[in-house]
């Protein structure tokens, strides 16, 4: 599955990088992320529950950056197993540049899963992307505005521009691309998929 996504974002640069290399900024805005920890220098495990059609089930995994060039990008390599509703891996890009007074994050996911989740509609998945990787961005806006009240007015103004993601062919896997993007970010996108 590849993935790839755009989002204006009403803060710098900096600290847009900041807010992605944030683990709680980051468990608070994933959906269903439980835990989001740093256990060696640039590997985090990760926890998140999801529920997508019939299937339901908590995922555990780790994501490792590297490429790392502040403030500007990195890439995520994750992986994560769920039992018998399957497992997920992949890799995530995530690069921040400027503009206006404001900067953009543009993400690209390859990722590929298997077991029970694999099996699902290709409707009902992107359906499921679509809604976790707006959910995710509504959130990480808002922890945003919160962290960075300057940038709260200009941010009516971006929250008109939000683009989707736009998934390849394959089974789009935004969580574990969000948490790894942007993680994730990343999900199924930006988040689980």
């Amino acid at each position: 599955m590849d993935m790839q996504g755009n989002r204006p974002l009403a803060v710098t640069q900096q600290q847009a990088w900041e807010a992605l290399n944030d683990p709680e900024m980051l468990k608070a805005c994933i959906p269903g992320c439980e835990k989001f920890e740093l256990t060696e220098p640039n590997t985090y495990a990760v926890t998140t529950a999801i529920k997508i059609g019939p299937v339901a089930a908590r995922f555990n995994g780790r994501v490792t950056l590297s490429d790392i060039t502040p403030p500007q990008s990195y890439k995520l390599g994750f992986d994560a197993q769920g039992g018998v509703a399957g497992f997920g891996k992949g890799e995530a890009a995530v690069q921040l540049t400027p503009a206006g007074s404001g900067c953009e994050l543009n993400y690209t996911v390859h990722s590929s899963v298997g077991g029970k989740i694999a099996q699902l509609g290709q409707r009902l998945i992107d359906g499921a992307a679509k809604s976790l990787a707006e959910d995710f961005f509504r959130r990480f806006d808002e922890a945003l505005q919160q962290r960075y009240p300057s940038a709260a007015a200009p941010a009516a103004a971006v929250a008109e521009h939000t683009p989707m993601p736009k998934a390849g062919g394959g089974l789009p896997t935004w969580a574990w691309g969000a948490i790894a993007v942007v993680a994730a970010v990343v999900i199924y996108l930006v988040t689980k998929g």
